[in-house]
C-alpha cells in the first residue's frame, strides 16, 4: 500500500532535483562564459542549498557530475586553455553561526582540537591564478572549473595592480616556483562608475563587481588592436569608434585591483602556516589583506565575523562574507579535500545585498523641503536581513538614466542600514509588457504645480512649502529627529496627530505645546498600558512634553539643523555654531561672511540667507525663542578654551559616550570634530570596532587615544592627551 507513495515522492524527488540542476548550470554558465548573472548570488545559493538537502534526504541522486560535486566554470575558446599546477576549489558556506561551529566541531573530531584559525574578507571578485618562475610572471589564469582556466597573461600589460616579477628580500627568498592564487576586483567607486557606463548603453547593470571584474579582465586586447591597426590602414570611418572602445577596455582593466589569499605549488623555502606564506607574498611586493587574522579559536572568529558584519561598508571593495582557515599548513594536508571545496575552511556568508525582485510601480514622496522623490513599489523580497517593498530612485533624470520601467525585473541593492536603491533593469527578461514611468506635474499632496527650484536643477519641487501637507509633516517630524534635537515621543505617528488635531499650525508650534493642548487629542490621551513589570507607562502627552523640556537646551548646532534649511546638516550647522555661536548672529551675516567659515562655503550660505529672508521661517524661530529654546553657544570669553585649534575624529564605540555627546564634549571646549582622517587631524580617538579611520590614522601617524585618553584631552587639552596616545 505504501509503494506507491514512495515512488510518487521519489519521483517528485527527482522532477524537482533536474530542475535545480537545470537552473544552476544554465547560471554557471552565463555567469563563467558570459559574465552576465541570470540569478543574484542569493538566488543561486539558496537553489543550491536546496540541491545539497535533496541529495542529503536522497543519496541515489547524486551523480559525480551533480554542480554539488563540481567547480562551476568552463574555459571559454576565446583564450588559450592554462592548466593549473594544483586544482582551485571552491568553498562550502556556512549561514549561521551554528553552520560555521558544526565545520569546527568537524576540524575538531578530524584533528581532536581546533587549531589556529586565520581569517579574512571574501573579496566580491574574480578568482585569479598566478605562476611565478625564478621570481618572474609567466602565466596570469582565470579559475575556469579549478583544473583548466584561461590564459589571460596577455592583459597583464594593462594590470598595474599585478607585479611582473617579484622583490627579492633576505627575510623571505624567492623560490624557484610559485603558484598563487587571489581575486581581482574594482573598488566601490570604480565599481558605481562602470555601471554608469552599462546603463548609459542601455544595458542591464552588474549585479555586482565580481561580473564587473570577470568581463573586463576576460577581454582580448590584443583582437581591438589589431582592429584597430587593420582599420587605419584601410581607412576605415570606424577609426574613432574602435580607438574609444580600445580606450575603455585599457581604462577598466587598469582599475583592476588584485588581493593575493591563496597559495597553489611552492617548491623552495615552504612556510609553515598560511599567514607566514602572506608574510613572504607581501614581502615580496604581491598585495595582501592587512584585514586578514589569525585567532586562536571560533570565539576570536565570531568577533571578527560581528566585527566585519557591521564595518563591511568600511571596506574598500565589495565583500559578502569572511572566509575562515586552518592556518597550519600541513593539517590543512591531514584534512584534505572533497570533489569541489575543502576540508579546512569555509565561507561564512552574510546577508545578500543584492537580489532580484519586480518592480510593480513608481511612486513620489514629498519631503521636507518639497522635493519630490520617486520611489519604487516592487514585489517584497528579503535582502540584507530585512524583507523590502520600496526603494528610492532619486529623481525623474535618475529614473530614466536607470532605463528603468514598470514591470521590470530589477536588481535591489540594500546596504546595511542605508535606504534601498534600484540598481537597474534586467533588460534580458523584458516581454513588452513594460511602460515607462511619468513624472507627474502636480504636487499628489496640496495639487500645487511642480517646478525646478532654480534653472538647471534636476530635482523638481513643490513650491508651497507653508502649507503643503507632506511638507509640514516631514517637517515637525525631522525637528525631533536624532540628528536635530532628538525628541523621543515625537515620532511619525505622533507629528501626524498634532497636524490633523489642529493642535499645531507648522514646526514653529511644537516647542511650546502645553497639556491642554494634547488633551483634545486621542493620541495623546489614550492608555498607553503598563511595561514589562506591570508598572502604568506615561501617556503619550507627558512623554512628548517631558522631552520636549530636554530638547530646548539642546545645543545650537541642533536647532539649526532642526529648521530644515535647505543644505544644512550637522557638519555645516556645527561649524556656524562654532564660528558665530548665536542664532541672531548667523541670521544677519551675509554670503561671504557665513561662506568664509570652514566647511560652509557659498552654497550652503546661500541657502541661508535665503531661508531667513522668508518671514513665516522668521516667525518660528520667533516662537522658539519665546518657547525657551537655546539660541547660542555658552561660551566663555576668559581667554581660548582648552581645545580651541584641535580637530579631533571619532571612530568606533567609546565607552560612556555616544557619538554626539563626545562631538559636543570637544566642541563645547572650543575644539572641531571632522569626519575624516588626514595629515591636519590632531587626535583620533578610535573606541570598539574603529573600522578603516583607525587604519588611517596610524597610516599618517596621527596620535590615537581610547577612552582615557579622550578624557585627559577633555580635562587636560592636547598636551595632556599626548601622554595618554595609544600605541601603534
Amino acid at each position: 500500500m505504501n509503494e506507491p507513495a514512495a515512488t510518487e515522492v521519489d519521483e517528485t524527488a527527482r522532477t524537482r532535483w533536474s530542475e535545480l540542476v537545470g537552473l544552476i548550470e544554465q547560471a554557471r554558465e552565463l555567469y563563467y562564459e558570459d559574465d552576465a548573472a541570470t540569478l543574484s548570488d542569493a538566488e543561486y545559493d539558496l537553489a543550491f542549498r536546496e540541491l545539497v538537502e535533496l541529495e542529503d534526504a536522497h543519496p541515489e541522486l547524486a551523480s559525480a557530475d551533480s554542480p554539488t560535486q563540481t567547480v562551476g566554470g568552463e574555459r571559454s575558446e576565446m583564450f588559450e586553455p592554462v592548466t593549473h599546477l594544483r586544482r582551485l576549489l571552491s568553498l562550502d558556506n556556512a549561514f549561521s553561526a551554528q553552520e560555521l561551529d558544526a565545520w569546527a566541531a568537524r576540524v575538531e573530531r578530524e584533528l581532536g582540537s581546533v587549531p589556529s584559525l586565520l581569517c579574512e574578507l571574501k573579496v566580491d571578485g574574480l578568482a585569479v591564478d598566478l605562476v611565478y618562475e625564478r621570481g618572474r610572471l609567466t602565466s596570469l589564469a582565470t579559475r575556469g572549473d579549478g583544473r583548466v582556466g584561461e590564459d589571460v597573461t596577455g592583459n597583464v600589460r594593462y594590470l598595474p595592480a599585478i607585479p611582473r616579477s617579484l622583490r627579492r628580500t633576505a627575510a623571505h627568498p624567492v623560490p624557484e616556483l610559485v603558484e598563487v592564487r587571489g581575486e581581482m576586483f574594482f573598488a566601490l567607486a570604480d565599481f558605481t562608475s562602470l555601471n554608469d557606463e552599462m546603463l548609459a548603453q542601455g544595458r542591464s547593470p552588474f549585479a555586482n563587481a565580481r561580473n564587473a571584474g570577470a568581463g573586463t579582465l576576460r577581454q582580448r586586447v590584443d583582437r581591438r588592436e589589431d582592429e584597430l591597426a587593420q582599420a587605419r590602414e584601410r581607412g576605415s570611418s570606424t577609426v574613432a569608434r574602435l580607438q574609444v572602445e580600445l580606450d575603455r577596455a585599457v581604462r577598466r582593466l587598469s582599475l583592476l585591483r588584485l588581493v593575493v589569499h591563496g597559495i597553489g605549488v611552492w617548491h623552495g623555502h615552504e612556510p609553515v602556516r598560511q599567514s607566514e606564506a602572506y608574510d613572504a607574498l607581501r614581502g615580496w611586493g604581491l598585495p595582501t589583506s592587512d584585514r586578514a587574522r589569525v585567532v586562536p579559536d571560533m570565539a576570536g572568529v565570531g568577533a571578527y565575523v560581528e566585527h566585519y558584519g557591521e564595518h563591511r561598508h568600511d571596506v574598500e571593495h565589495e565583500i559578502d562574507g569572511v572566509v575562515v582557515k586552518v592556518d597550519e599548513l600541513s593539517l590543512q594536508d591531514r584534512l584534505g579535500s572533497t570533489s569541489r571545496a575543502p576540508r579546512w575552511a569555509i565561507a561564512y556568508k552574510y546577508p545578500p545585498e543584492v537580489v532580484r525582485t519586480r518592480l510593480l510601480g513608481i511612486e513620489v514622496n514629498v519631503g521636507r523641503t518639497g522635493r519630490v522623490t520617486p520611489f519604487a513599489l516592487m514585489e517584497p523580497v528579503h535582502v540584507a536581513g530585512s524583507t523590502v517593498s520600496m526603494a528610492t530612485l532619486h529623481n525623474a533624470d535618475e529614473v530614466r538614466r536607470k532605463g528603468v520601467l514598470i514591470g521590470d525585473i530589477v536588481f535591489l541593492r540594500k546596504a546595511g542600514d542605508v535606504i534601498p536603491e534600484v540598481l537597474g533593469p534586467v533588460v534580458e527578461e523584458r516581454d513588452g509588457t513594460e511602460r515607462e514611468f511619468v513624472m507627474p506635474t502636480h504636487c499628489p499632496s496640496c495639487g500645487t504645480e511642480l517646478a525646478p527650484s532654480k534653472e538647471g536643477d534636476v530635482d523638481i519641487r513643490c513650491p508651497n512649502a507653508r502649507s503643503c501637507p507632506s511638507q509640514l509633516r516631514e517637517r515637525v517630524f525631522h525637528v525631533a529627529s536624532r540628528g536635530a534635537l532628538d525628541i523621543e515621543g515625537l515620532g511619525w505617528k505622533a507629528a501626524n496627530a498634532l497636524l490633523v488635531d489642529g493642535i499645531i499650525t507648522d514646526e514653529g508650534d511644537v516647542l511650546g505645546l502645553r497639556a491642554d493642548q494634547l488633551a483634545g487629542s486621542e493620541f495623546f490621551t489614550r492608555d498607553p498600558g503598563k511595561d514589562e513589570s506591570g508598572r502604568p507607562l506615561s501617556a503619550n502627552s507627558e512623554k512628548l512634553l517631558g522631552q520636549l523640556e530636554v530638547a530646548k537646551a539642546r545645543p545650537l548646532w541642533r536647532v539649526l539643523v532642526a529648521l530644515s534649511i535647505r543644505h544644512v546638516g550637522p557638519t555645516a550647522a556645527q561649524a556656524l555654531a562654532r564660528e558665530l555661536a548665536d542664532l541672531d548672529r548667523i541670521a544677519a551675516a551675509s554670503v561671504e561672511e557665513l561662506a568664509a567659515v570652514e566647511g560652509v562655503g557659498p552654497i550652503i550660505a546661500e541657502a541661508v540667507v535665503e531661508w531667513f529672508a522668508v518671514d513665516w521661517h522668521r516667525e518660528v524661530v520667533r516662537k522658539w525663542r519665546a518657547a525657551g529654546v537655546r539660541m547660542s553657544e555658552e561660551r566663555s570669553d576668559d581667554g581660548p578654551r582648552p581645545l580651541e585649534g584641535v580637530t579631533v575624529v571619532i571612530t568606533g564605540t567609546l565607552e560612556g559616550w555616544t557619538r554626539d555627546s563626545a562631538t559636543e564634549a570637544v566642541q563645547e571646549r572650543g575644539g572641531k570634530v571632522s569626519g575624516s582622517v588626514s595629515k591636519k587631524t590632531d587626535f583620533v580617538v578610535a573606541g570598539e570596532n574603529a573600522g578603516t579611520k583607525l587604519d588611517k590614522a596610524r597610516a599618517l601617524g596621527r596620535p590615537v587615544l581610547g577612552a582615557e585618553g579622550f578624557q585627559a584631552l577633555l580635562d587636560g587639552g592636547a598636551a595632556a592627551a599626548l601622554e595618554r596616545t595609544v600605541p601603534a
